[in-house]
């Protein structure tokens, strides 16, 4: 859940941007007081550095007509993260699904490393499919996929605990 230290003032400092974005919402997942993971997620618009490079790339590779689909009404989620010995408890599934359960935007999207985990493995899960592969982002060197979902997140037996 901790950045490189190099990187820490530049991610804490994306974050207090996002927390005053359009319907910001952040969860928290507790245990014995300490928490163990994280998400937050705002309305996407455009003007917002995220929301226009995605739009942008969506646009060439699929379409504007997609573009327009996956991004009139969307929720964005920024960052979702659990520490690694809690994960695998349906954790980030609940994070997920309290943190779009009252939205009202029609979409979710959200960015991911572009390889096979876990993590990807529960945005199918709850509904979310490739939009993008093999993405990068201005700037960056790593390759990412970027996942949309139609608002509700589908239920699957195993988040009922």
């Amino acid at each position: 859940m901790r950045p490189p230290g190099e990187q820490l003032a530049g991610r804490q400092s994306i974050m207090r941007n996002h927390s005053g974005y359009p319907g910001f919402s952040c969860w928290i997942a507790l245990e014995d007081g300490a928490r163990v993971g994280f998400a937050y997620g705002f309305h996407g618009a455009p003007g917002q550095w995220w929301h226009d490079v995605v739009r942008r790339g969506l646009a060439e590779v699929g379409g504007e007509a997609a573009a327009r689909e996956w991004f009139a009404d969307p929720f964005e989620i920024a960052e979702i993260h659990v520490l690694p010995e809690y994960q695998g408890r349906g954790l980030g599934r609940r994070l997920l699904h309290r943190l779009t359960g009252d939205r009202t935007e029609r979409t979710a999207l959200l960015s991911t490393h572009d390889r096979l985990s876990a993590a990807r493995h529960l945005y199918r899960d709850l509904g979310f499919v490739d939009l993008l592969s093999d993405f990068e982002f201005p700037g960056g060197t790593e390759s990412y996929a970027i996942m949309g979902a139609r608002l509700p997140l589908a239920v699957q037996p195993s988040s009922r605990r």
